[in-house]
This record gives C-alpha cells, sequence and structure tokens, in this order.
C-alpha cells in the first residue's frame, strides 16, 4: 500500500484506510506510538500495560503445564 501525507494546517497527515484501522482495532481515542529505526517510519498502538501483563502470565502458564507436551508434538 503506498501513501502520501497530505497538508493539514501547517503540519503533514497520514490518513489510514477504515481497513487498517479496523485490522488493529484503532479508533481516533486510540493512542498510537510513533518510533523509527532510522530507516522507517513505525507507528503502533499503545496497548493497556495490564491486559499486555495478564497475556505474559497467561503464555507463562500454559508454557509451564503444556510446554514439555507442545516441544514432544514439534519433534
Amino acid at each position: 500500500m503506498m501513501k502520501r501525507l497530505t497538508k493539514h494546517g501547517n503540519s503533514l497527515a497520514l490518513v489510514l484506510d477504515r481497513g487498517v484501522l479496523d485490522l488493529l482495532d484503532i479508533d481516533a481515542d486510540t493512542p498510537l506510538s510513533v518510533t523509527t529505526d532510522g530507516q522507517s517510519l513505525i507507528i503502533s498502538p499503545v496497548r493497556d500495560a495490564a491486559r499486555q501483563r495478564r497475556f505474559h502470565a497467561a503464555l507463562e502458564e500454559g508454557n509451564r503445564r503444556y510446554g514439555k507436551m507442545l516441544k514432544r508434538l514439534a519433534d
């Protein structure tokens, strides 16, 4: 997907298609993190820290309970 920046007052704006917004569950109230790796612009939604902690705890519990079985299945 190719995009161009559009003039917005004294700034430039990047307009995102509805499909991309829906895919990433982003709306006008979603805080976004804008970073760069020196070559690319990286825009990502800021997710709830508590939700991230719960996810990682569940992932660790799943690995603890089923890690050996999953490793055997992968081999």
